[in-house]
Parts: structure tokens; C-alpha cells; sequence
């Protein structure tokens, strides 16, 4: 399924599959100049996403943060030969990877490049992604509709997660920045950050 607010004339598509048991969101970003792209957590159902990798002329894989769903084609997509990468934070949640993704990083995938933003909360080392020269970012577990990733699990700290959902992404990113979440519908900037105050009051 293609997921893209901009013609192919733009240089830049992006691709939406769902997989796994909780419905993991993972993209594709491509560059329709040269036909090469990028895969955002190769969450499950390794062979679905093989395919659609091979098909896309998947270069590499970057991984929004370390937890289970999202990691579960990791081992093979890296027997098939693709690298992955992911921030130190959450290496060791992995099962292996390829190299370091360092905050502030830019990656390129043909004539489009993305910014790595470090927003621990969810886990140490969250990562989201966003596409430079266009209103979009991949935000992993990071923010949703409605409120930031929960932060219950074993390194998550609700605090840290405010911190920089507030700081890192709301501070930096235009109101109209599309929001593309690890799981469900999106969202933009501009229609969560007015409710900051409603979760930080609720806690969650």
C-alpha cells in the first residue's frame, strides 16, 4: 500500500504494511529518482517483507528502537544480506545488527536523505526518523494519536518520553508534519501538540 501525500515528481514515495500479531506498522521510503529505498523496523512476517524488499530495492534497514515487535525479521533480513542498523541504547535488545545510528545522524536512501532524532522514553535508545525537505516523520513507539508510547516496560520512563516528545520533536517540527506511528492510524504535529499538557496531567 502505498502511504504518500506527494506525486512521484516530488522524488519521494513512501510504503505502509502492517504485520505481526499487534499490527506493526513498517514503511518503506523510496526515492523515485534513482529506485532505491529504505525499510523502517522489520517488525515480523519476514518473508512478506523480503519480498516487498527485493521488489523496492531495499538498500538497508534502521530500526525505531529495540522491542520485540519491531525486531522480529531482524536475523533474516541480515542472513539475506541487508543491514541493519539501530541506536546503542538498544543494541543489545537485538538479536544482531550491522551499525550504530547516532542522534542527529543523516542516512540517505538515493537523493533523499532523513534525520535520526535520539527521544528516549519509550526505550533508552528510541529513534525516530524524519524526512528532510518534507512534512514527515516516522515516530516509532515514540508518539501516537493521542499520547506518547507507553512507558511501563523494562526502561521506559514516562518523564523522559514528555521530554522529548516536548523538546525534540513539538520544538523542531512544523504544525503540519505528518506523524507516522509503529502502530495505527497517523496523525500531525500540529494535532497532537496542543494536548502536551492533557498527558502529562494524566501521567501517560
Amino acid at each position: 500500500m502505498k502511504l504518500t501525500p506527494f506525486t512521484a515528481e516530488s522524488g519521494l514515495e513512501i510504503y505502509k504494511t502492517v504485520v505481526g500479531p499487534i499490527d506493526n506498522n513498517v514503511y518503506l521510503i523510496r526515492c523515485t529518482d534513482t529506485g532505491e529505498s529504505l525499510l523502517i523496523d522489520a517488525a515480523n512476517e519476514h518473508q512478506k517483507l523480503l519480498k516487498i524488499s527485493s521488489d523496492l530495492q531495499v538498500k538497508s534497514v534502521v530500526e525505531t528502537h529495540g522491542h520485540w515487535d519491531h525486531i522480529g525479521a531482524v536475523k533474516e533480513f541480515r542472513e539475506a544480506g541487508y543491514r541493519v542498523g539501530v541506536a546503542i541504547d538498544d543494541a543489545n535488545m537485538l538479536p544482531s545488527y550491522d551499525y550504530v545510528i547516532e542522534d542527529e545522524e543523516t542516512i540517505a536512501i538515493g537523493n533523499i536523505r532523513i534525520r535520526a532524532i535520539k527521544t528516549p522514553g519509550h526505550t533508552p535508545g528510541s529513534v525516530c526518523f524524519s524526512v528532510i525537505g518534507f512534512p514527515i516523520l516516522f515516530s516509532g513507539d515514540t508518539l501516537f494519536p493521542d499520547g506518547p508510547g507507553a512507558t511501563h516496560y523494562e526502561g521506559g520512563d514516562f518523564p523522559t518520553i514528555i521530554n522529548s516528545i516536548e523538546n525534540r520533536l513539538f520544538a523542531s517540527l512544523p504544525s503540519e508534519t505528518v506523524v507516522l506511528p509503529g502502530h495505527g492510524r497517523h496523525t500531525t504535529i500540529g494535532e497532537e501538540s496542543p494536548k502536551l499538557a492533557e498527558w502529562v496531567a494524566r501521567g501517560w
